[in-house]
This record gives structure tokens, sequence and C-alpha cells, in this order.
């Protein structure tokens, strides 16, 4: 039985051949332009994706194809980026954390070409090399080329047939690498759904897949299907205000609804998570209602705009100033008040009947839509989350007035800032844990209760979470 080819190092020497097609792209090439300066934005300033790219296209007037094209290779690179790189290594004979951070750039953007699009080869690889050789010298642009043509000799199934963990023997780190996650990750995905097989890949795959994009029509302002019909999107299945447009719809801000404050970009889970909190029944008041976790701003105004047409107000707790200015443009013309203070602490009159605690939290749940998130992300911060997260909770049950409700939420799936928080903060409190599916009505595969874990692979939402409790 022959031996595995292993894979042979770069090489100077003749190039394999080039699909057919023009020779060569243009040397700056506008979409891979703004695509590499991104990826070196959020590799050299820990700057995000989302923020960056609308900007860059906007200062560089690009729209339509070239637009698109930046947009997937930007999105797509950042997110996949632990593959690319396990890929780069095998090809490399250095270690990864010994080439230029310019020229690392250009081999990601030039990878994920190769293995996650269908664009030919030859452009793939002659469009990089010019950036690398516009932007790190000649000599870089040689290496760049021949590390590239030594991806290109596999595709990717190839390559993760060669690099992947066994499936049986480990299941997580096979389909960690497979879907572009980290381990710890993946993990925290397998624990929650308590599985290892075809679910946990489904979930995994679901959070590798560019999003929809999910608005929320404003209450009392426009209803769903108005806002549908103006946006050319699709009424969301589960949520009352929700509208679901296309992967790669361009940027939703230079729709006329949103920019008239009609509506705003809102996940349809985080829709679902403050709706809840506004169907738990209370006996007696129902007039102050609380968003202890408010920036920036998303909940707050749903909440707002809920609270205004049942007669109620809602109070916006917000620590960190540029966050709060947020929540306060979001609620303009709402009956909401802001404060700037700590909502362990916020230094408010006990008694409301309602509180939302929208938590800080790892974020694992939307992945999907923080491409480079999921690299940037350590199992260590989780522990000081967690208890971030207990003290908010109990602050509060102590806001509440026996009687009201608490909503904690959290945009994660990982066990220990989910059941962990709720179910040993409710203990030490003496709260009642309500059964949170009952406050989801209609929605599928919604487990055993009492919590609520939303998926992207069952519900099409990012993987948020829910507890209701109750103040005795």
């Amino acid at each position: 039985m022959s031996s595995p080819r292993r894979p042979s190092r770069p090489s100077r020497g003749r190039p394999a051949p080039r699909k057919q097609g023009p020779r060569r792209p243009p040397a700056e090439d506008p979409a891979r332009r703004v695509a590499l300066d991104v990826l070196r934005a959020v590799r050299d300033r820990d700057a995000y994706a989302n923020l960056v790219l609308p900007d860059l296209l906007r200062q560089r007037r690009m729209s339509g194809r070239d637009a698109a094209l930046a947009t997937e290779l930007t999105y797509g690179a950042a997110r996949a980026q632990g593959l690319l790189d396990a890929v780069l290594a095998a090809c490399l004979d250095r270690p990864l954390s010994q080439v230029d951070g310019p020229v690392l750039d250009c081999l990601r953007l030039g990878a994920y070409q190769l293995l996650r699009t269908r664009i030919p080869e030859h452009a793939a690889v002659a469009a990089t090399v010019d950036l690398a050789r516009a932007d790190a010298g000649t000599p870089s642009a040689g290496f760049v080329n021949a590390v590239l043509r030594k991806v290109s000799e596999q595709d990717e199934r190839a390559w993760l047939d060669q690099l992947a963990p066994d499936r049986d023997s480990d299941p997580i780190g096979h389909l960690a690498l497979r879907t572009a996650h980290p381990r710890w990750v993946a993990r925290a995905f397998a624990e929650s759904l308590g599985d290892k097989g075809t679910e946990l890949e489904a979930a995994l795959e679901a959070d590798d897949a560019r999003p929809e994009v999910h608005l929320v029509a404003r209450p009392g302002e426009i209803s769903a299907e108005e806002l549908a019909a103006i946006t050319g999107g699709d009424v969301a299945p589960y949520s009352p205000y929700g509208v679901h447009l296309p992967a790669g719809s361009g940027d939703p801000g230079d729709s006329e609804p949103i920019r008239e404050r009609l509506a705003a970009v809102q996940d349809e889970g985080s829709q679902l998570c403050a709706l809840a909190l506004t169907r738990v029944s209370v006996e007696g008041s129902d007039e102050r209602w609380l968003d202890l976790c408010a920036g920036p701003g998303g909940k707050a105004t749903l909440l707002g705009a809920l609270a205004g047409l049942s007669g109620a107000r809602l109070d916006a707790v917000e620590q960190a100033p540029h966050r709060a200015r947020l929540v306060a443009q979001a609620t303009e013309g709402l009956p909401v008040t802001l404060h700037v203070a700590d909502g362990r602490d916020p230094g408010l009159e006990p008694g409301f009947d309602r509180v939302l605690v929208d938590a800080p939290c790892s974020g694992l749940g939307a992945l999907r839509r923080r491409p480079e998130a999921r690299w940037r992300k350590q199992p260590s911060d989780i522990a000081e989350l967690t208890k971030l997260q207990g003290e908010l909770l109990a602050s509060a049950l102590g806001l509440v007035r026996p009687g009201g409700v608490v909503a904690y939420v959290v945009c994660t799936p990982h066990l220990a800032e989910t059941e962990g928080v709720a179910g040993q903060t409710a203990r030490r409190a003496k709260a009642e844990i309500l059964d949170a599916r009952e406050f989801f009505p209609e929605m599928p595969q919604l487990g055993d209760g009492p919590y609520v874990q939303l998926w992207p692979h069952r519900h099409g939402t990012d993987a948020m979470f829910c507890a209701v409790l109750r103040r005795n």
C-alpha cells in the first residue's frame, strides 16, 4: 500500500498550466484592493470587517459587481481564516507566524479565491500577486505566486481530506476544520446541542454560510408586510415585525425605510427575545419597563415602540458613552429615558414591571454575521463574562417588583453563559424560572425547556438564548 503523498514545498520552477482566459487582470483590481485593505485593518488594528468595509466602499464609490465581489472576498476570507491558514501552512517551508503580515494577508485572500470561489485560477493568482508586488515588492510577489500555485494543486475537499482529523476518532476536530471554526467553539456548540454528529455538522455549516439580512419594522409606524413590499424582502416566519432579505443584498442602510427610521437591521432571533418579555402576563401595574444593557439600541427601540403603544415607558441603561449615544439616536421620539450608568448598580428606583437583561456575552451565536470574530475570541474570555452576566441578572432581579418578569438574553449557545448563569442566579435570588417556550409561539424545535435556545440551522436566526424569570 503506497504511503500518502506529502505536500511539496513551493517551487520557483515551471508553474502549473493556467485555465483558459485572459493572461492577466488589471494590475490594481479595485474589488480585491478593498478586500485586502479591510483584511489588513482587521489584522493590524483589530478592526471590525462589517464596519470598515461599508466605509471603504463609500469612499471609493464602489457599487454593483465590484462591491459584491469585494464583500464576498472580505467576509469569506475573514470567516475562513483558520481553514486557509491550515492549507497555507501545509504549503510553506516555514511557520506561518514567520510570514510578514502584509504578505500573509495576500496569501489568505488568494487562497480563499482558489478554494472557495469560482474565480479562475489564473485570475485569482495573478491579481493577488499584483497586489503583493505593489505592497511588499517583487521578491514577496514571487513568494506569493509560488505558494498560491501550490494551493491550487488541490481543491478544498482534497485539502480537507488531507488535513482534517479523522471523523471517527475526533469528530469535533474534524467538523471544526471542515467548517472553519476553532475547535473550542465547535465543542461549545456540541455541548449545547448534545450532539457530535449530523446536527453539530448542520449547525456549524449554517454558521459558516453567508446569512440573510433581517430587518425589523418599527411597531406603530410600518407593518412587516409594507416593509417587505418596499424592500423586496419576505415577511419573517416568526416575528410579526421581521423581514428577510437575501444574503448579498447590498447595504440595507441605503433603503428608504431605514433612512427614515421606520425600520432597522435586527436579527429575527433578537426581535423574538425582546418580544418574549412583552408576552409574559403580569398582575397589576405594567407601566415601568427597563432595558438594563441597552447599547447599541436595537432591542431598546423595539421595546420603546411597543411600550408607547401600550401606555408604558422604558428606562434604558448603558454604561459606555459612545453606545449610549447610539441608544439615544435610535430611540429618539419614543417614550424612552436614557441613563448612562453601570447596569450592576444603575441607581434607579426598584419596582419595574418588566426588565430585559441583554447581557454582554461571547457572541458565539452571531459569528456568521461577524466574520473575523471566531478567530479573536478565546475560551479564557468566558469566566469573566459569566461573572458579569450573573451580576447583571442579579441586579435586574433586585430592580423588578414582586410578580414582575425578567428576560435574560445572550447571543451565544455556550452553556456556562446560558443555562449556567440563569440557573445559578435564579436559585440565589429564589426567582421562578418560567417555561420560555410559551413566549415563542409556533416555533419548532425548542427543546425540552424551560429555556429557549435558537439556532441558525433550525430557525434561520442567530443562536440566541432566552430565559424568563419571575420574582417571587
